[in-house]
């Protein structure tokens, strides 16, 4: 029940944020380890704002949630994570948001960023988001590379990444990988599998990690205005 009571606070601060501005949203990307519903803006000087909360059940370990926000306006993107890097740590980041396209149906939105961490980890973060897309797939991956300002012995590179097919518009299913230290796992780099379906503005994934050995489970869910 805590862990859905988290999700659901994570949902309702997103919603107050987007009902406090009255311009349109403009599309924004995918956020860490987690897929989100877009939109595009008729408008590219609108705030778009996004929230997601991804519950990790991890065996033999502590469950937790990690949450996401972002905000974004044309060039603009700004982003805070929890329990992301590390357990009880913090990260808020700035990025340049790049978008490219064509009319066989190849896009590409890039978006280098920077980021602090602090909390029971404290470092800087250089780190990118990244969607590739193509007619019905999508290659989605985001990264960045911890550098620890207390031991710098204990710097590292964490990704999420998946690629996905999406046979009907509100359906997508395929392969995830991860690399991470917020909990102890017996794989270097994390491969699974992942379903998610979409509603309008709200986005909901599951996703199995080591699904042969102590799989890790994380349900996601999104929305964005």
């Amino acid at each position: 029940m805590r862990t859905f009571a988290i999700i659901a606070a994570c949902l309702i601060l997103a919603t107050g944020l987007a009902h406090g501005q009255s311009t349109d949203p403009i599309e924004v990307g995918n956020d860490a380890g987690a897929a989100e519903v877009t939109e595009s803006a008729d408008e590219t000087d609108g705030w778009s704002f996004s929230a997601t909360a991804n519950a990790y059940f991890v065996p033999d370990d502590d469950d937790y949630v990690q949450p996401t926000i972002t905000a974004d306006r044309d060039w603009l993107h700004l982003e805070a994570r929890y329990n992301y890097e590390e357990i009880d740590a913090a990260s808020a980041w700035v990025g340049y948001n790049f978008s490219f396209g064509n009319d066989d149906g190849l896009t590409l939105d890039l978006t280098p960023m920077l980021g602090a961490v602090f909390g029971d980890l404290h470092g800087v973060a250089p780190g990118y988001e990244l969607t590739l897309g193509y007619q019905r797939f999508e290659l989605y991956s985001e990264g960045e590379y911890v550098i620890d300002l207390d031991d710098s012995s204990d710097s590292f590179f964490y990704t999420w990444s998946e690629l996905t097919y999406a046979p009907l518009d509100w359906l997508r299913f395929g392969v995830v990988i991860q690399r991470t230290k917020a909990y102890d796992t017996d794989f270097d780099i994390q491969r699974g599998l992942l379903l998610g379906v979409s509603y309008k503005q709200l986005d909901f994934a599951t996703y199995v990690l080591n699904p042969d050995d102590d799989p890790v489970f994380v349900f996601s869910i999104g929305a964005s205005f």
